[in-house]
């Protein structure tokens, strides 16, 4: 064998291996886990996709999405109190309202039910109907009074890869709080806008497993939920995805004036009010004020101990970006004036959390997570400002709100705490925060590798 030959197969032979090692640690494994072409999420007779989301009041009312085959031209969900016995009588019956979508996997129906007068604190069975059939009964408890034990689930971005890597984080949020009520999600739950955009929310749907059946789903909209249309060109601009008005069934109250009332919307819950909104319609269609006018009034009329803002982009970005300036100087203002307890957000694929610009007052706790494999680097800045950070990390959170404590924890996908803290509320409504640093882990960081296996410098994990 002459040199040229040696050279070539020990190129090839170091090029297979770390194709391989790659492959092995999934890094550059597909972001979708079905292989090309397959019709596993291809609608069909029996529903799928089925998620409840609050009402305005979740403890009288919620609402259920769900997905079938365009065989289905009419659909209802049925809903009684939750029973011990399988004989469950007649339940009450609720009609749909269904709406057509199609995508890289053929025409689809999307259905949406809303439920109301419902008792609180009251564990209901439903179950939504397909074409002849019928899907499982799921349970779901209805919200309580203000002041009841509440447990949410907050989810930084999910985005890449939800099958292979964020389905192991979800089911360790749920045996780790199995009392939850609710999960929040702070954007881009998929990446999208790649010709299999569909594909993607399936594999979001079974990533999440049963949690969307069996408590209340609240989303925050990213950017990737996003189309870029006319890309490159004079005329792009940014459209809502075609999927989200059809995914889930949210409250009809978000900021009408500011063209977002699909995409922003408040509810309380036990408590809580929870104010959701938009950051790239905010960024990039101009609706940055018009959303800080609706989120004040929001506020201003919240008689609620408690109070959390969830939005996707973040007010300090951990990576730097430049975007946060704006959204700052639009936002920061009235989360303060209204003295917000937690702003929840997502987008930068890292952790960190910090106070606000006048660092004497402890709240709003401002917070970034991620709990997709996509990592990102802490700006030399952030490292600076927020404590804790960390990257390569996935990571889930739980906040327990019991009267006048908030005790909020940070866990990574193996369930080790990373981070903690409580606000304590006195009887007259001063609040002050807590550090909890007790059986935390150390702080992680991307300082093992100058780049991840594809080249990217800017990132731990692709």
């Amino acid at each position: 064998m002459n040199l040229s030959c040696r050279r070539s197969l020990l190129l090839f032979a170091a090029l297979a291996a770390c194709h391989a090692h790659a492959q092995s640690h999934g890094e550059n494994e597909p972001n979708l886990s079905i292989p090309s072409g397959s019709q596993r999420y291809v609608a069909g007779e029996m529903p799928d996709r089925i998620v409840a989301t609050p009402s305005q009041d979740p403890a009288t009312g919620f609402a259920v999405n769900w997905r079938t085959s365009v065989a289905v031209q009419s659909a209802a969900l049925e809903i009684l109190e939750a029973v011990d016995s399988p004989d469950v009588g007649t339940p009450r019956r609720v009609q749909a309202v269904t709406t057509a979508m199609a995508s890289e996997n053929g025409l689809a129906h999307f259905h949406r039910a809303d439920i109301d007068a419902l008792k609180p604190d009251t564990l209901y069975m439903f179950r939504v109907q397909g074409a002849g059939s019928w899907s499982g009964w799921r349970q779901l408890r209805t919200a309580a009074a203000s002041g009841q034990p509440l447990t949410l689930l907050y989810f930084g971005d999910t985005q890449n890869k939800n099958v292979s890597h964020v389905g192991r984080v979800t089911r360790a949020a749920m045996r780790h709080a199995p009392e939850a009520l609710m999960a929040l999600y702070a954007g881009d739950l998929v990446s999208g806008g790649d010709g299999v955009d569909d594909s993607e929310w399936g594999e979001w749907f079974e990533a999440a497993g049963d949690l969307p059946g069996v408590m209340m789903v609240a989303p925050a909209i990213g950017n990737h939920e996003y189309f870029e249309e006319f890309e490159d060109t004079p005329q792009e601009r940014r459209v809502l995805g075609r999927h989200w008005p059809v995914t889930f069934a949210l409250p009809r109250n978000g900021a009408v004036a500011a063209d977002a009332s699909r995409t922003t919307y408040w509810f309380d819950v036990q408590g809580v009010r929870v104010v959701v909104l938009d950051g790239t319609s905010m960024l990039d269609l101009g609706t940055a004020k018009a959303q800080a006018d609706w989120a004040d009034e929001v506020l201003a009329s919240n008689h609620q101990p408690w109070t959390i803002v969830m939005v996707h982009q973040p007010m300090f970005s951990p990576r730097g970006r430049g975007a946060s300036d704006r959204l700052r100087a639009a936002l920061v203002p009235v989360l303060e004036r209204h003295k917000v307890d937690l702003v929840l957000q997502g987008h930068d694929h890292t952790y960190g959390r910090r106070t606000g610009e006048h660092r004497g007052h402890a709240l709003p706790q401002y917070i970034v997570s991620v709990a997709g494999p996509k990592q990102y680097r802490v700006s030399a800045e952030a490292k600076r400002t927020m404590a804790p950070w960390a990257e390569d990390t996935q990571l889930f959170q739980v906040l327990r709100i019991d009267d006048g404590r908030l005790h909020y924890e940070a866990r990574t996908a193996t369930g080790r705490l990373y981070d903690a803290f409580e606000v304590l509320r006195d009887a007259n409504g001063a609040k002050r925060v807590n550090e909890l640093r007790g059986g935390r882990i150390s702080g992680r960081d991307c300082s093992h590798r100058d780049a991840t296996l594809g080249g990217r410098t800017d990132r731990c994990w692709e």
